[in-house]
């Protein structure tokens, strides 16, 4: 039995975990069509606003996985129906973003405006490369009229194939500085968009699948959903092994083809932990790790004997730092 047969529906994150910027994932397409063949149902959940699910639909497909606009369930989305929920049919809203977004608004009745002399009723924000100050000046303007403030996610950084580079929670900054108000969050981890994948899949074992621990996973514990951390975006090892236990996903892999694999089984013997052919334990305050294999399976057996040893605390990095070398290496 493999990992995924125990799912019927994947809320799969994008950037870094199926693409990054324009190229897949290496091995990230053949992982998700076996998927498909196993008649697990794909929806790509992401907190990037700034394309279309059509857009997004149109690269998936490019790439190799076939996806229809129905598939894709964006941050975006789960803002308008936020903003739907809470201000009267037909109200405009300024946009600080691009196509995602005033195409998710105009769906869900909204007016999507530019200028705070339209009055909005709320400012919503997300990424997207052609933000201007103009655009933010709109934003403060209308925020200090006293617009509902809401941002299409958090994300501080975005992973890409050059790096990562500001992501939406780090330009939210602009106006939450300039107006002293800080944006009602949609995305990850916040429930809205959790609320909004449910909705448009029906799911009743869905496994959420990311590569960060403070959306994805935090998302997942809050939901009370299974997780997979994937190392192919922007978590690190060290990053797992000092997680608090809202960040603590219920599974990890080196990449999606983990999907494919035996769920991994990690046993404890008195104060060691093993897997496969690794075994951790945690003595003097350290961490200890012995064995040869697969260095996943050497970071789950560390991951367990870590958390186990920290409990609700997180680990500090010094007393981790000596067993990287045997961890899957970025």
């Amino acid at each position: 039995m493999t990992l995924i047969d125990r799912y019927d529906t994947l809320l799969l994150d994008l950037d870094g975990v199926v693409y990054l910027g324009r190229n897949a994932v290496p091995g990230a397409p053949e992982a998700l069509r076996a998927a498909r063949d196993k008649s697990v149902r794909l929806a790509f959940v992401t907190n990037n606003a700034s394309r279309t699910p059509a857009a997004i639909a149109e690269h998936l497909t490019h790439l190799g996985v076939a996806a229809a606009p129905e598939d894709v369930v964006t941050s975006a989305q789960a803002a308008a129906r936020l903003i739907a929920e809470h201000v009267p049919p037909g109200s405009p809203v300024l946009v600080v973003g691009g196509t995602g977004l005033r195409g998710a608004l105009r769906d869900f009745g909204l007016r999507p405006v530019t200028t705070a002399l339209d009055a909005p009723a709320a400012v919503v924000q997300g990424i997207w490369e052609g933000i201007s100050y103009g655009l933010l000046a709109e934003g403060v303007l209308a925020v200090r009229q006293g617009a509902w403030f809401v941002a299409a996610n958090a994300d501080t950084t975005m992973p890409t194939a050059r790096g990562e580079l500001p992501g939406n929670g780090s330009m939210t900054q602009v106006i939450a500085t300039a107006t002293g108000v800080r944006p009602v969050v949609a995305g990850k981890p916040e429930p809205p968009l959790h609320r909004e994948s449910m909705i448009r899949t029906n799911a009743e074992s869905p496994l959420i699948v990311g590569d960060r621990l403070d959306t994805d996973i935090e998302g997942a514990t809050r939901a009370d959903v299974d997780s997979l951390l994937v190392l192919t975006g922007v978590t690190t090892p060290l990053d797992l092994l000092t997680a608090v236990p809202a960040h603590r996903p219920t599974h990890m892999a080196a990449d999606l083809s983990g999907l494919h694999a035996p769920a991994a089984e990690i046993h404890r013997s008195g104060g060691d932990w093993s897997c496969e052919s690794w075994t951790a334990s945690w003595r003097g305050g350290r961490l200890h790790l012995t064995g040869a294999g697969e260095p996943i399976d050497a970071l789950r057996a560390a991951c367990a004997a870590t958390w186990a040893a920290v409990g609700e605390t997180a680990a500090d990095e010094d007393a981790v730092k000596s067993v990287l070398h045997a961890l899957p290496q970025r």
